[in-house]
């Protein structure tokens, strides 16, 4: 219900200051777009600070932006693009470690009970999507935005929004189904 409110909620009014259309930008949509890094990363500090990057560089790009009540699709398309770049560096570091020789410090064994298990098989699963296919359904399924506004959000068309849609769904139930009987 408090997501449904917070889209009706106008992202911008005419004649706003940047700090005054920010300020309710933030207080409405903050925690979704921290989920979606969060979805997009599985690193929640990463993300918040993604999030909090996009949120400072509408504000100083306020007075330029062409329509103040597209702020929102802006915020949304500089956390999935600042993601992407933030994953590409991660790769990179990873790349120069494995040369350098260095093993990555491996993840605890105390995972606790099986939703937590769970949990991580389906952003594991994620993870191994293609990027749009990966951006799309979590902007899909977990912002629960229209395919207009996901099309806006990646700057793709909305044709391409149902077809990453699809097939990563379809590699996501393939996947799962894989990983839920392995873990029998």
């Amino acid at each position: 219900m408090a997501h449904a409110e917070a889209r009706l909620m106008p992202p911008a009014r005419v004649g706003w200051s940047a700090d005054e259309a920010l300020e309710q930008l933030y207080a409405a949509h903050w925690r979704q777009l921290v989920r979606l890094a969060v979805l997009l990363l599985r690193d929640q500090g990463a993300a918040e600070e993604i999030v909090q990057d996009s949120f400072v560089a509408v504000h100083d790009r306020w007075g330029r932006l062409r329509d103040p009540d597209k702020a929102l699709a802006y915020l949304r398309q500089s956390v999935v693009n600042r993601s992407r770049s933030h994953l590409r560096h991660l790769s990179v570091v990873r790349r120069h470690v494995e040369r350098e020789g260095a093993l990555p410090a491996a993840s605890g064994a105390d995972e606790p009970a099986y939703d937590a298990a769970r949990r991580a098989s389906v952003l594991d699963a994620l993870r191994r999507l293609p990027t749009r296919q990966r951006e799309v359904l979590a902007l899909r399924y977990y912002l629960d935005l229209s395919e207009t506004e996901i099309a806006e959000a990646l700057g793709i068309s909305r044709g391409a929004v149902k077809s990453h849609a699809s097939r990563g769904a379809a590699a996501l139930r393939t996947d799962l189904g894989t990983t839920l009987e392995e873990n029998r």
